[in-house]
């Protein structure tokens, strides 16, 4: 299995790892490549060729050297970096090749991206991922839509991948992962806005109390401490996913709002760039508090 990817980050990683304890091992290095924009940044490119290194993977400059001979590409990164990607990989894709779009994209930006990936002669395959790559890695559930799927289905439990079709459209997989998203990454958002201001204001551990209370069927302490630990950690990430999130309730028309705000709040806590040491949720709320702007 020769494999390329584009992007090279912590979901990027995490698969590659899987495959290397599981099925590629020693013999399989140097079938892996990727391509990452790191490698285009004189300050990045050092600790990116690192981690390649580290991980068996050949960290190509270009995309082309990246995607040369690969049976099946996998696309790994940002929201708004997705169609970029597409664009830059598509002249360098061989025909018949699997192009795997696991990017948290809306569906009309999926479907903007395999437009620009089948005009190549490549299949694509729109891929939504649907839980965090750890601790599971490559065993991290997937779901699959596209006029493809099936095959892409059965490359991916070649490489020991957990991946279910969600339907023959480009769009289905990603609409699933968007409106679950909408709850999840608002979830999220709730807490930061919630506890952030019980803390300031000195009364969380009434408020604790008071969700308890009202749904002890949630360990409302420890999940609040975990939401802001992605909040925290992947901020960035998760407010461009939140971006083509608003887009897919547009295109379905219907409002938007709770989305947006949601971005808004995911890139705020993003942008601080603090990484949660501690693990309670006060010290990681006193964290970002000492953080944010007045």
């Amino acid at each position: 299995m020769t494999i390329g990817l584009i992007g090279f980050g912590e979901a990027a990683q995490a698969f590659v790892s899987g495959w290397r304890s599981e099925i590629l091992g020693v013999e399989g290095h140097g079938a892996i490549s990727t391509f990452d924009l790191k490698v285009e940044d004189p300050a990045l490119r050092t600790g990116l060729r690192e981690t390649c290194d580290s991980l068996g993977v050949h960290c190509a400059g270009t995309p082309g050297e990246a995607l040369a001979a690969k049976r099946i590409v996998f696309s790994l990164v940002t929201a708004d970096n997705a169609l970029q990607a597409a664009e830059r990989a598509a002249s360098f894709l061989a025909s018949g090749v699997l192009y795997l779009d696991c990017n948290s994209c809306s569906p009309k930006t999926k479907a903007m991206a395999a437009g620009i990936v089948e005009a190549a002669g490549a299949i694509y395959v729109d891929v939504a991922v649907m839980s965090p790559v750890h601790p599971a890695r490559h065993r991290t559930p997937l779901l699959v839509s596209g006029a493809a799927a099936e095959q892409a289905q059965a490359a991916l439990a070649e490489l020991h991948m957990n991946a279910k079709l969600a339907g023959s459209n480009v769009g289905e997989a990603s609409s699933v992962k968007m409106l679950r998203s909408v709850m999840i990454k608002g979830f999220e958002a709730l807490t930061a806005e919630c506890f952030l201001a019980a803390r300031r204001a000195g009364v969380e551990k009434a408020v604790l109390a008071s969700l308890q209370s009202s749904d002890p069927g949630i360990d409302w302490n420890m999940r609040a401490a975990y939401n802001l630990e992605r909040m925290m950690v992947h901020g960035k990430r998760r407010a461009s996913e939140m971006v083509e999130v608003a887009a897919t309730l547009r295109e379905l028309g219907l409002p938007d709002r709770m989305a947006v705000a949601t971005a808004d709040w995911q890139r705020q806590i993003g942008e601080l760039v603090i990484r949660p040491e501690a693990s309670t949720l006060e010290a990681r709320a006193d964290m970002i508090l000492e953080s944010y702007p007045d």
